[in-house]
């Protein structure tokens, strides 16, 4: 999920904490435990720092090992350990479970998005992503913002927030509900389909979807149930070449395939260089791919530029191509 949808549901668990008699009871314990929540609901998120080494860093990381089981025992220790350093009176079994589940539900609902996370290392390092809950929802979001302001207003909290995640819970079991039968559809369509990754979007009756078989991939859009195929190419597996070879090598490569279980690649030659581009189908938006890697290669084989992350136009990728340090 986004950073804000996050944070509020950081403050909806603090109100949830209520339930407890301990923190109900205990005004201190009961702050403690609110900022438990708040910090513990973005921790995992706090990988966002690689982004200022680089692109390639920060997409091999994050939602990497910073969401694994480790880790989530870690910040649940680490953000409740530094807050108990300075309320030492507070009942720390409490504060710990509270902002626990905080972290527990941060990577949980992570998981169901079309970015996904790597939940389940050091078991796997396989991406988990559901795919059927937009990293920003606008029901789920409003639903905490507006239990914060009835909370704000005076309802009782422990009756809020337990009316409001039965339907939040609900909506969840409707998207996945939603995302069966267009997978349903999909497979009836095309029938040797053998992968197909989907991306909801803002508005609740339009996904995206890239769909994979043995000899094709199909980029679609499903509207209201209609499936409508906007792109089409031929699955076609990299060639063992020397230019292929020295594009794998480079940081920015690695880290797009590290991630992105669906793209397409294309080699394009140029007067001074060789350009090599790994294009992910899953994020299709006004007829441009956004996320990418590129590469180029001179003729003496040696990498002179390269960059993976989103773009949204030609011009500006090739504006980052030129000022991105090379990052062998």
């Amino acid at each position: 999920m986004d950073t804000g949808t996050h944070i509020v549901m950081g403050v909806a668990l603090g109100g949830l904490a209520t339930i407890d008699p301990v923190v109900q009871n205990d005004p201190a314990l009961f702050q403690a435990v609110l900022i438990g929540t708040i910090v513990g609901s973005h921790a995992p998120d706090f990988d966002t720092i690689f982004k200022l080494k680089n692109n390639a860093t920060y997409i091999r990381h994050h939602r990497g090992a910073s969401h694994s089981i480790p880790a989530i025992i870690l910040w649940g220790f680490l953000v409740s350990g530094i807050i108990f350093m300075f309320v030492p009176e507070v009942n720390y079994l409490h504060l710990w479970l509270w902002t626990f589940l905080a972290v527990i539900i941060h990577v949980f609902v992570d998981l169901f998005n079309a970015y996904g996370t790597q939940a389940f290392r050091p078991f796997t390092s396989r991406w988990i992503a559901h795919g059927f809950i937009n990293t920003f929802d606008p029901y789920i979001f409003m639903l905490n913002v507006g239990g914060i302001g009835a909370w704000v207003l005076g309802a009782d909290p422990r009756y809020t927030w337990l009316a409001i995640y039965t339907v939040i819970v609900l909506y969840y079991i409707k998207r996945y509900m939603d995302k069966r039968e267009i997978v349903k559809k999909i497979k009836d369509f095309i029938p040797e389909t053998v992968q197909i990754a989907t991306s909801p979007t803002i508005k609740q009756n339009y996904w995206r979807v890239a769909i994979t078989t043995e000899e094709m991939f199909y980029v679609a859009t499903v509207e209201n149930g209609h499936i409508e195929i906007v792109d089409e190419f031929s699955k076609v597996p990299l060639p063992e070449s020397p230019i292929i070879e020295k594009a794998l090598t480079d940081k920015n490569v690695d880290s797009f395939l590290n991630f992105s279980p669906v793209y397409r690649w294309e080699i394009n030659e140029y007067d001074d260089y060789t350009e090599v581009r790994f294009i992910d189908l899953r994020y299709r938006s006004k007829e441009y791919y956004p996320f990418v890697a590129v590469v180029q290669i001179d003729s003496t084989m040696e990498i002179i530029s390269s960059y993976t992350g989103w773009i949204f136009s030609e011009h500006k990728l090739q504006n980052k191509l030129l000022i991105e340090d090379n990052p062998v």
